[in-house]
């Protein structure tokens, strides 16, 4: 796509779209990112009003330690989007025995077990752990991206696997914010591009006029809180961490998914610019700025998010219910505010510890 100097025109119509965006929330203390989670889960909201973690689930709901997750929605409540059923997976071991069994074919290390997970619409999973317990692994099968050896992936009640309805429909309405944002963009393109490039991809399909791609990666940056006007004609080289990470957050919303995996999308950035990028992701669950709405509810379509991630002060502060994987099994799972402030199995215990140091 050509990069040409924005008309008189364009800057009205900019202006327009990114006017509401001039009084913003002021940021929150980034010390509040590092307290440990047991001390901060009571009774706390965030600046834009939406209930954190302990409001948004009583603490009376029961969580599970060693076991998976619960099953029952309960009468009348709201299917899941995503949903994955004893989930098992193996990968060939490459050492040095490979080729010397199983008559030249190597041999195969578990790393999953048995793992199911809920994902409703318009809240935040979060999946924790330590370095090697499955995380990515997991949610990379979960969104269709890696095949398991056993289980069931079902995305708004049809199944996914190979070729499947279920497949394409979870490919079509789903995105990923990947941890290091300078590796996922282009170094070569402008933001514009960027953000703009999985509408080009699907534009016919859409039925997009070129326009309408112009307008909807303004209004994506705009959502992020970046100013189309300052950031449309940038490289990657010309932008900070924490936004390079908005950028790639835009791009991962602009064609108005739900289902987005943000896989340790804050490991890369300092903690001041944590802040800004949590209220990006609070208010993307709260469907502020889609123009997209739900057919069946006549609401703006309000996206489930996947958080991969090791850190529990940025869990606590966006999570609605957390799974804990340990060595590719689930040792524990429910609301955030149970886990982290009730943990039933040692290991969780032994995360949280790890966080308070």
């Amino acid at each position: 796509m050509t990069q040409t100097t924005l008309s008189s025109d364009r800057e009205k119509r900019l202006g327009r779209e990114t006017g509401d965006d001039a009084a913003r929330t002021p940021l929150a203390s980034s010390a509040s990112l590092v307290r440990p989670p047991s001390r901060i889960l009571r009774g706390q909201r965030t600046d834009d009003g939406r209930a954190s973690g302990s409001e948004r689930e009583s603490d009376s709901m029961p969580h599970t330690a060693d076991a998976d997750v619960d099953t029952d929605t309960g009468a009348g409540a709201e299917p899941p989007l995503l949903t994955a059923r004893s989930i098992n997976a193996s990968f060939a071991a490459r050492d040095m025995h490979r080729g010397l069994s199983g008559f030249g074919r190597a041999p195969r290390r578990q790393v999953l077990f048995d793992v199911s997970a809920d994902v409703q619409p318009g809240e935040c999973l979060a999946v924790i752990g330590a370095s090697g317990s499955g995380k990515t692994t997991f949610t990379r099968i979960l969104l269709g991206l890696a095949a398991a050896d056993s289980g069931t992936i079902v995305y708004r009640g049809a199944e996914v696997s190979r070729g499947s309805a279920g497949m394409k429909a979870l490919r079509a309405e789903s995105s990923i914010v990947f941890q290091d944002p300078y590796g996922s963009l282009d170094p070569r393109w402008t933001v514009e591009r960027s953000v703009s490039e999985p509408l080009w991809l699907r534009r016919r399909a859409l039925g997009f006029a070129a326009d309408e791609v112009e307008g909807k990666t303004v209004q994506a940056l705009a959502r992020v809180g970046l100013d189309p006007r300052m950031f449309l004609g940038r490289y990657p080289c010309d932008l900070s961490g924490g936004q390079a990470q908005r950028v790639a957050i835009a791009r991962a919303i602009v064609n108005e998914p739900r289902v987005i995996l943000a896989d340790e999308p804050m490991s890369a950035i300092d903690v001041a610019a944590r802040v800004r990028i949590l209220e990006t992701f609070q208010s993307i669950l709260s469907g502020e700025g889609s123009r997209v709405l739900d057919p069946a509810t006549g609401q703006p379509i309000r996206p489930a998010i996947i958080m991969v991630s090791h850190d529990l002060g940025v869990v606590q502060h966006i999570a609605d219910r957390i799974v804990v994987l340990n060595e590719g099994r689930v040792v524990e799972s429910g609301p955030t505010a149970a886990v982290l402030g009730d943990p039933q199995s040692d290991y969780t215990r032994q995360l949280i510890a790890a966080a308070s140091l």
